[in-house]
C-alpha cells in the first residue's frame, strides 16, 4: 500500500499560505469550490487528451519542459509518454494549460485539476516536473513534489480551514466522511484522506483504501483494472503507532466485514499495540462504493491487558461489544503490531 506522506511545518505553512493568498482572491469561496473560477483567476486552461489523433496531438502539444521528456521529437513519442506512464492530468507552464484524460469522473477530474494548480502555485516546482510523470526524477524527489501538490490540492478544494473547523463539529466517522464529501462536492476518497490528516488533531486515526476485504485477490480478472491502495495515517497515528503493518491491519478488517457489497460492509473494535506495545482499543468501520472500500479507524482509548469480550446487538441493530475478565488475551480480530 501507498503510505500518505507528511511535509516539514515549514513547507506545509508556506503552501498553506499560498492556497489561502489564493481563496482570498476568489472573494466569497463556498462548497463545493467553483475550479473554472480559479482557473480563470490564475489564467489557466483546460483541456483534454485527444483520443489517438496524433494529429490533434501535434497541435495541442508543442513541447513538455520536462528533463527527459525534452528529447521527444515527435507527437507519437509525446502520446506513448502519456500511456507509458499513466498520465491522467499534465500541466504545461509555457501555454498555462491544464490536459486531463477524457475519460476520467467528475469528481476524480476535479482532483487533478486541483494537483495541477498546486504545481503552478509551487514556485520550487518549476523546474523538476508538470505532470503526474514518474520517469523524469528520482523516486524521493517525485514522491516529495508529489505530496506537496497533493497537499495543496486537499487545502484548495476544501477551502482551507473552512474544512477543517467543519470536519471538527463531527465525530469521525464513516457517516461523517459522507456528510463532508456531499458538503464540499469532492469524492468520497479524498474527504476521507482530509479528514484522517486533519492537522490540528490529536486523536490518532488511521484509514485504508482498498479493494472489497471479501474479495480474494485471485479471483480478479483482467477487466479489473489494478488499483492502487492506500494506508492513511494521522500525525498521532504516526508517532504512536508506527509499527502497525498494512496486510495485518487489512486482515483484521477483513474478519468484521459481511457479504454486504455496498455501503457499510461492517464495523467492530480492533485492538492495536502502540510502539511500546500497550493495547489500544479502535473503532473501525468499513464502506464500500462500487470500486474502493474506504476504511476509517478512530482511537477510543487503552485497552486492558487481557480481557475477553461478548457479542450482541444493540438497541438500535449494530454489534456491540461488552468488554471483561481475563479469558483471553486478545480484542476482536486480534492484537495487531
Amino acid at each position: 500500500m501507498i503510505r500518505n506522506g507528511f511535509l516539514s511545518p515549514k513547507t506545509a505553512a508556506d503552501i498553506e499560505g499560498r492556497v489561502d493568498s489564493l481563496l482570498r482572491g476568489l472573494g466569497d469561496a463556498r462548497p463545493p469550490l467553483n475550479l473554472y473560477r480559479v482557473r480563470k483567476y490564475l489564467g489557466l486552461d483546460l483541456g483534454f487528451y485527444p483520443d489517438d489523433h496524433l494529429g490533434a496531438m501535434r497541435s495541442t502539444v508543442s513541447r513538455i519542459r520536462i528533463s527527459t521528456l525534452r528529447s521527444y521529437k515527435r507527437p507519437a513519442l509525446i502520446a506513448e509518454a502519456i500511456r507509458n506512464y499513466d498520465l491522467s492530468a499534465l500541466y504545461l507552464p509555457e501555454r498555462r494549460r491544464i490536459l486531463l484524460e477524457p475519460s476520467l469522473p467528475e469528481k476524480k477530474r476535479r482532483w487533478n485539476v486541483a494537483h495541477e494548480i498546486g504545481h503552478r502555485l509551487i514556485p520550487w516546482h518549476d523546474d523538476p516536473a508538470f505532470g503526474d510523470n514518474r520517469h523524469t526524477l528520482s523516486p524521493e524527489c517525485h514522491r516529495q513534489i508529489e505530496v506537496e501538490a497533493n497537499f495543496a490540492a486537499g487545502r484548495l478544494l476544501f477551502l482551507g480551514k473552512r474544512f477543517d473547523e467543519e470536519a471538527r463539529s463531527f465525530q469521525p466517522s464513516i457517516e461523517s466522511v459522507l456528510e463532508l464529501h456531499r458538503r464540499f462536492g469532492n469524492t468520497i476518497t479524498t474527504t476521507l484522506y482530509r479528514l484522517v490528516e486533519l492537522p490540528a488533531a490529536t486523536r490518532p486515526m488511521v484509514g485504508m483504501i482498498t479493494r472489497h476485504p471479501g474479495e480474494k485477490p485471485e479471483t480478479r480478472g483482467a477487466d479489473k483494472p489494478t488499483r492502487r491502495e492506500h494506508f492513511i495515517r494521522s500525525i498521532a497515528f504516526k508517532r504512536r503507532f508506527a509499527n502497525v503493518r498494512e496486510q495485518d491491519l487489512f486482515e483484521g478488517v477483513a474478519g468484521y466485514c459481511d457479504g454486504c457489497w455496498v455501503g457499510l460492509v461492517g464495523e467492530s473494535e480492533l485492538v492495536l499495540s502502540d510502539d511500546s506495545r500497550d493495547p489500544h482499543r479502535f473503532f473501525f468501520q468499513t464502506f464500500f462504493n462500487g470500486y474502493d472500500a474506504l476504511t476509517l479507524g478512530v482511537h477510543i482509548g487503552p485497552a486492558p491487558a487481557t480481557v475477553f469480550v461478548r457479542e450482541g446487538m444493540a438497541s438500535n441493530g449494530r454489534l456491540r461489544r461488552d468488554y471483561g475478565g481475563t479469558r483471553q488475551p486478545v480484542v476482536g480480530q486480534g492484537r495487531l503490531s
